[in-house]
């Protein structure tokens, strides 16, 4: 039966802020662990945190991505050098983990990495993955994990980032570090069930971008002009803008079924361009032909309003079940005048408040990251710019 402790901190020292961590949602309890799973800031060394950990759990397995920001339940941060831990504590999981993974490999990687859980271990019902968010292909990944496992396993995490510039990201698993890797934990505690949803608060505006020539999750001609130099256009650009310039503002919306509109309280899903290379425009999911896209403009009502919403609705699915814990994904493009920190800690007080018993939040491991997974319609998909929350539970 796995248990979950969390902590979160800021230190400027890689192996110091390793050891506040431990020592908060650990050792100050003399428990130990079996897995620990961190997200950094870009301004950690990655080493390090991989390094003190075995120091004080060498038998524990240790997982690692890299982020722009925490939130815990002590609140959230989005300095250079934050730090979120996750520890859990039994033998009810599998972990696997690839390098070398791109969106033109992205299904044979995560299918490797699918085979790989279910030879160690049965009864995988929900499964943690965290891959490199610069070039990617997503909806491949979530793919290959149904070829294997099912569309009823349950797909959450996110992809990794950097301070939000689209240039390097990390993934580490026990001794190794990866700027383009991937790790899946599969979790088969038999008591455990997981209940994922997500939420954004922005709205489609403008005239449509028609995607006219693309390959995979590449886009290379919007409006049969070349993408990248056509993207900015609309998003009134410099020719000489870089990726980090779009991000924030450059969300693309891709329009839902009525039914899926209704229970996403959005019209549309939203894509982040994770790179460019040239005129080519790296989508985080495959982007056919013909598909029809919009920039969007963020609505400050809506994305507290839907937020509240998104938490009732977890909440009712929750019912009279203990919440053990809550893995969070959330874009930095949220939030009143997006890099505020006072509005902010308002959007993360109401996600916690509503999981919280005698005014305690339950651990809880949150990153600002690049995307998002968590199902939508029934199905396993993957998100961008949203707040994904995933409240992992057992029966009493």
């Amino acid at each position: 039966m796995l248990k979950f402790y969390s902590a979160s901190t800021r230190i400027i020292n890689t192996k110091r802020c390793v050891s506040e961590c431990l020592d908060s949602a650990l050792n100050e309890k003399s428990i130990s662990a079996d897995l620990l799973i961190y997200n950094a800031s870009i301004g950690h060394n990655y080493t390090d945190i991989l390094e003190e950990s075995k120091a004080q759990f060498p038998h524990a397995d240790v997982v690692v991505a890299s982020c722009c920001g925490v939130v815990g339940k002590e609140g959230v941060s989005e300095s250079m050098k934050d730090m979120g831990l996750m520890a859990v504590k039994g033998k009810d999981y599998a972990l696997a983990e690839v390098n070398d993974f791109f969106g033109h490999n992205a299904y044979d990687k995560t299918l490797a990495m699918a085979k790989s859980l279910q030879s160690q271990k049965s009864g995988i019902n929900m499964i943690y993955f965290l891959g490199s968010g610069i070039d990617t292909n997503n909806t491949d990944v979530i793919a290959a994990f149904e070829a294997v496992f099912g569309t009823e396993v349950t797909i959450f995490g996110a992809t990794s980032s950097d301070n939000m510039q689209g240039i390097v990201n990390y993934q580490g698993v026990n001794t190794n570090v990866y700027e383009h890797g991937a790790f899946a934990i599969g979790f088969c505690d038999p008591t455990l069930s997981v209940h994922t949803q997500a939420t954004h608060g922005f709205v489609a505006t403008g005239e449509p971008m028609v995607v006219t020539k693309s390959k995979g999750h590449i886009i290379k001609e919007l409006n049969h002009k070349p993408a990248w130099t056509e993207y900015l256009r609309h998003l009134d650009l410099k020719p000489d803008a870089t990726n980090g310039d779009t991000i924030p503002i450059g969300a693309l919306a891709e329009e839902l079924s009525e039914d899926l509109a209704i229970e996403y309280g959005n019209k549309h899903i939203l894509r982040v361009v994770t790179k460019h290379q040239g005129e080519d425009m790296y989508y985080a999911t495959a982007c056919p032909k013909d598909t029809v896209l919009k920039l969007t403009i963020r609505d400050e009502d809506l994305i507290f309003n839907e937020m509240d919403r998104m938490a009732a609705d977890l909440v009712e699915k929750i019912g009279n079940e203990e919440i053990v814990s809550v893995f969070h994904a959330d874009c930095l493009a949220r939030g009143r005048f997006l890099f505020n920190k006072v509005f902010k800690e308002e959007l993360v007080a109401k996600m916690q408040m509503p999981f919280s018993k005698n005014g305690e939040c339950p651990p809880w491991l949150g990153m600002y990251g690049f995307g998002e997974f968590a199902r939508l319609g029934g199905a396993n998909t993957y998100h961008n710019y949203t707040t994904a929350l995933y409240v992992i539970t057992r029966k009493v």
